[in-house]
C-alpha cells in the first residue's frame, strides 16, 4: 500500500468515485451503493480500492451490520461532503445567472422503483431546474405505461414484467437488480444460498401484486397453477409478514435494508426472470419537452467502467 499522494488523487480519481464512497458508507454496502449509483458491483469495489491504493491506509472497515468507515475514512468523508456541499452552492449561484429550464414534469412510477431510485434522481433534479414543477403519479406498472400513452405522464419508469403491453411507448433500458427470496431466519429453507420457484411453491409464498404476473407464469412453466395464501400491494407488507413468520415472499434486492437483514434471511432466486429489468418509457413519437428531456439525459448519466481506473 502506497503513501497518500494530492496530485495522484487530482488526477486519478473523478467526482463519481467520491460520492460512490459516500454511498458505501450510507448504505453500509458496496453492493448497495452499486445499485444507488447505477454501476456494477465489481466495478464499485474497483473504484473504491483504487481510492484506497491513494489514500495509502484502509477507508472502510466491515462492522457488524456492514461495512464503515475507518478513522481514516472518517476523515475523507468529511473532506469529500465538503466538496459536494461547495459544489451544491456554486450550482446554486450559477443558476442565477440563467431562467434555465421551466414548466411542469409529470413522472409516472411504482413505489419499488421510487424509493430506491428516483426519489433521489427527482432530488437532485429539483435542485438543478428549480423552475420546473414536478408531479410523481405512484402507480403500477401498467398504469405507469399506459398514462405515458396517453400522454398523461411525461416519463414513465417501470419493471419490465410478463404481459405488460407496451403499445403506444418507446423504451430505454435504466438500470437492473435483482429479485431475492425473503424467508424467516427459522426457516428450513435460511440454511440454503439460493432456491428455485419450484422450491417455493410448497411454501406459503406471500405474493405483491406487481409479481403475481411472473409467478402464474413460472407456476405455468411448471405446470402448476399458482394462487397465493396472501395477496399484498406492497413489498414493506409483504417483509413484514415473513418477520410474523407468515410465510415466505419475493421482492427486490434494493429495497431491504441493513436492519431488515437482520430479522430474515435472505436467498438468491435461481431463474431466468430474477433479474428484474427497469425502463424508462416515453410516448412514441413524441418529441419530450425541454423539462422531460433534462430528467431523461439526468437518468441516463452514468460512467462507464473504465472511468476513473
Amino acid at each position: 500500500m502506497g503513501m497518500f499522494n494530492r496530485l495522484h488523487l487530482i488526477r486519478q480519481v473523478d467526482l463519481f468515485t467520491l460520492r460512490l464512497f459516500l454511498s458505501a458508507i450510507e448504505e453500509q454496502q458496496i453492493g448497495r451503493a452499486a445499485i444507488r449509483e447505477n454501476i456494477a458491483a465489481s466495478t464499485a469495489t474497483k473504484r473504491i480500492q483504487i481510492l484506497k491504493d491513494i489514500a495509502g491506509i484502509q477507508l472502510l472497515e466491515r462492522g457488524p451490520k456492514g461495512v464503515v468507515p475507518s478513522p481514516a475514512g472518517e476523515v475523507l468523508a468529511r473532506y469529500v461532503q465538503q466538496i459536494f456541499d461547495s459544489l451544491e452552492d456554486l450550482r446554486s449561484e450559477i443558476s442565477s445567472f440563467t431562467e434555465g429550464v421551466r414548466g411542469e414534469l409529470t413522472i409516472a412510477s411504482a413505489r419499488t422503483i421510487v424509493v430506491p431510485f428516483l426519489a433521489r434522481e427527482m432530488g437532485d433534479y429539483s435542485r438543478e431546474f428549480p423552475l420546473v414543477r414536478l408531479t410523481l403519479h405512484d402507480v403500477e406498472n401498467a398504469q405507469i405505461v399506459r398514462q405515458v400513452a396517453h400522454g398523461q405522464a411525461d416519463v414513465g419508469v417501470f419493471a419490465a414484467a410478463y404481459g405488460l403491453d407496451l403499445d403506444g411507448v418507446d423504451v430505454t433500458p435504466y438500470r437492473r437488480d435483482r429479485l431475492v427470496v425473503v424467508v424467516p431466519r427459522d426457516h428450513l429453507l435460511s440454511e440454503r444460498t439460493g432456491v428455485t420457484f419450484q422450491d417455493l411453491l410448497p411454501e406459503k409464498l406471500i405474493a405483491v401484486t406487481s409479481m403475481l404476473g411472473a409467478f402464474r407464469a413460472a407456476a405455468g412453466r411448471l405446470e402448476r397453477e399458482f394462487e397465493p395464501e396472501y395477496h399484498v400491494r406492497s413489498a414493506s407488507v409483504a417483509l413484514s409478514l415473513v418477520q410474523a413468520g407468515l410465510g415466505v415472499t419475493v421482492q427486490p434486492e434494493c429495497l431491504l435494508t441493513q436492519e431488515d437483514l437482520g430479522s430474515v434471511a435472505v436467498l438468491e432466486l435461481a431463474e431466468p426472470w430474477a433479474v428484474r429489468k427497469i425502463h424508462i418509457a416515453t410516448a412514441r413519437g413524441r418529441t419530450p419537452s425541454p423539462a422531460a428531456g433534462a430528467f431523461l439525459t439526468q437518468l441516463l448519466d452514468r460512467p462507464s467502467d473504465h472511468r476513473g481506473a
